[in-house]
């Protein structure tokens, strides 16, 4: 009985060691987060704002002539995003025989998204769910579901939309030659992470040793030292996911993505009323599934700054948008969107850490 209790004692110090070395980033970490952000902007500055110089007077009127209620519909179908993604982790804790409030969930999620800009990306995010909802009560197996499968339920979303969009330029003679080589690099990209997951669901051992090594061959790049036993979690994590998507245990959790995208969705098409420049259904789908889409896969860049602003702006300039409204249009739905919940979410985990 002595020697059980101290392996669970040790068992749980170790647990808190990986979820603390994966929220505690390294100096090197935060000196790239204070510059990344900077030359990122800069970057956007020159392929994005720099091109429609010639528009700025356009830009401006239409900043100026913005709908006010439209503007406000926007800030709030913002936050009934999050309320989606609060009752996805909701629906998860339930199914696991506990509970979060909604809008505990959605504080959860705000805060983590805006630790994954400093560390770690879409795996900072992650642990930081697994550690905060696991502070709230939650079993470690509900905690591993809510920090992994928010992401795959809405990669999948985002994944349907893209390819429903690309296949509407596609049919209607609007897709260019750019636009289809991002759309093949897309389809192989999702290909062959299918193929790796399905792969690695019948081989799990080997799948974990390769993705350790992977880890292990980056962190030897950037002079860091390495410790698997955070990827073996992750990856436990992914296979504990999928392994409840297989039993059904995905209504519920779908709905919360689906609600989530929706009104994200919705936050973007307000902004085009308040432009006094509605777009219809199907416009509004191309242009917005496959930027998002690449700007997670461009991992590196931070929220996929520059990606899906430049990608969106020219699909929507595309299909007959005029560049000024545009511009503004994409412009306003990243700062609600991205900036403005990236910022709050900085002092909300502050506080999460602290208590």
């Amino acid at each position: 009985m002595i020697i059980g209790r101290n392996e669970g004692k040790s068992g749980k110090k170790s647990e808190n060691n990986i979820h603390r070395s994966l929220l505690s980033p390294t100096p090197m970490v935060l000196k790239i987060g204070r510059y990344v952000p900077t030359l990122i902007l800069i970057g956007l500055a020159v392929n994005l704002i720099l091109p429609q110089l010639a528009s700025v007077e356009a830009s401006a009127h239409v900043i100026e002539t913005m709908i006010p209620w439209a503007v406000l519909l926007a800030a709030l179908g913002q936050g009934v995003s999050y309320l989606g993604a609060g009752y996805l982790i909701n629906s998860i804790a339930v199914r696991v025989k506990h509970t979060i409030p909604i809008l505990k969930g959605a504080i959860i999620t705000l805060a983590a998204s805006s630790i994954g800009m400093l560390a770690g990306g879409p795996f900072g995010n992650a642990a930081a769910t697994y550690q905060w909802v696991r502070k709230y009560g939650i079993s470690a197996e509900g905690a591993g579901l809510a920090s992994t499968l928010p992401t795959i339920f809405n990669n999948m979303i985002l994944t349907v939309l893209a390819i429903s969009g690309i296949l509407h330029l596609l049919f209607t003679h609007n897709l260019s030659s750019v636009q289809f080589f991002a759309f093949i690099l897309v389809l192989t990209l999702l290909g062959l992470g299918f193929a790796a997951v399905n792969w690695g669901l019948k081989n799990r051992t080997a799948f974990t040793l390769i993705v350790v090594r992977i880890a292990a061959y980056f962190a030897r790049l950037l002079h860091k030292s390495y410790k698997p036993a955070p990827t073996k979690a992750s990856v436990n994590r992914i296979f504990a996911a999928l392994d409840t998507l297989s039993n059904g245990g995905w209504q519920r959790p779908l709905l919360g993505a689906v609600i989530f995208t929706s009104f994200d969705m919705l936050t973007l098409y307000f902004f085009f009323i308040a432009a006094g420049f509605p777009v219809g259904f199907e416009i509004l789908i191309v242009g917005y599934g496959l930027p998002i889409l690449l700007g997670k896969i461009a991992f590196l860049l931070p929220g996929g700054i520059g990606v899906v602003e430049s990608s969106m702006a020219a699909l929507y300039t595309g299909l007959g948008v005029p560049g000024s409204i545009a511009v503004v249009v994409v412009l306003s739905y990243r700062v609600f969107s991205f900036w403005i919940p990236t910022i709050i979410g900085f002092p909300i985990a502050f506080y999460l850490q602290r208590t």
